[in-house]
């Protein structure tokens, strides 16, 4: 089966408390939930119904097991989901102090975790090859085996070979705890942009990446380097997207925020669902920014993805295109 996503790194079990705007020492009481970056936008982009896997690794207990469940839940294939014996799966806790102070603590990822242990080896080349969009993330070229197994994969699904409606994407996802330095992720980065179609990133992101600048000359550093898509997240003003021809800024969907911290995840998966139905620029934006407000309005991640009934209610509401029935591509 060919997918429309194909993600691959980071899993976690999340876990928020209920107890919002207290410090995570107060907290009462917590919820768990199916967690990671990369995981997260196949969530997110089987909601808006796309067929989605994720490439990554789990630890062999009970959380691990959990993460399986979850991952059947949201309709995510986990065939390329597999077991580290000795390993436990990671946690990741969070401290909910909206609007903007949403601190996290990662339990298991020290000196190592499963999803870093994914090997060049045991990758499937025929999915990543044959998949409709690519997703990987700087985190996943942290550490070994699973740096060389993210640059293989790259290598494998050449941009000269990618059909009109392919794309490979690389999230900018920086987390200096995860690295040595900012240089070294920079040149990490530098082995994985030749391949990319569509770089996405904030102005940090975009800076360990290529560079300080103007969110201008990120993109255009980012073009220059192969990307044909470069997505630069602008905080209160929105978001740039870039190309060779177009220059577009979807202004902010205004919502009031419970926890920031699934936005850009739930941004990414409607993203690659409005690149996939052959939307303009402009509306694959304004989409995917109301998609990331909505889960920003809500605790969780995961499990607060919208759907695209939720996503065009608040773009009808907020007076934004909503995209016509007749324009959006479903699987079959």
């Amino acid at each position: 089966m060919t997918h429309d996503v194909l993600t691959i790194g980071r899993i976690s079990v999340d876990v928020y408390p209920n107890d919002i705007g207290v410090p995570l020492g107060e907290v009462n009481s917590f919820g768990k939930y199916l967690g990671g970056s990369p995981t997260n936008v196949a969530v997110a982009a089987a909601r808006h119904g796309r067929r989605t896997a994720v490439i990554t690794r789990i630890g062999d207990d009970e959380f691990g097991s959990y993460l399986e469940r979850e991952l059947d839940k949201f309709n995510v294939d986990r065939r390329h989901v597999s077991r580290v014996p000795g390993l436990q799966t990671p946690v990741t806790f969070c401290a909910i102090m909206p609007p903007e102070d949403f601190p996290l603590y990662f339990y298991g990822r020290f000196p190592t975790a499963p999803d870093w242990k994914i090997a060049t080896e045991e990758l499937d080349v025929d999915a990543i090859r044959s998949t409709r969009i690519f997703w990987s993330t700087v985190t996943g070229l942290s550490q070994e085996p699973s740096a060389s197994a993210h640059i293989a994969a790259h290598e494998i699904r050449s941009r000269d070979t990618l059909r009109p409606d392919q794309f490979t994407v690389l999230d900018l996802d920086y987390r200096p705890m995860f690295w040595e330095s900012e240089e070294a992720a920079r040149l990490q980065v530098a082995k994985i942009l030749p391949h990319v179609t569509v770089a996405i990133g904030n102005d940090k992101e975009c800076a360990v990446a290529v560079g300080e600048g103007t969110p201008d000359e990120q993109a255009d550093r980012l073009l220059a380097a192969g990307v044909e898509i470069a997505v630069v997240k602008l905080g209160a003003e929105g978001v740039m997207a870039k190309t060779r021809t177009e220059r577009v800024v979807s202004a902010p969907v205004p919502v009031q925020t419970v926890n920031g911290l699934g936005a850009g995840d739930s941004f990414g998966g409607a993203f690659c669902h409005g690149l996939l139905s052959g939307w303009p620029l402009e509306q694959v934006l304004d989409y995917a920014n109301a998609s990331g407000a909505i889960v920003a309005s809500r605790l969780a991640c995961s499990d607060d993805m919208p759907t695209p009934s939720e996503v065009n209610a608040l773009l009808a509401e907020r007076g934004r295109t909503v995209p016509g029935p007749a324009t959006i591509e479903v699987s079959p």
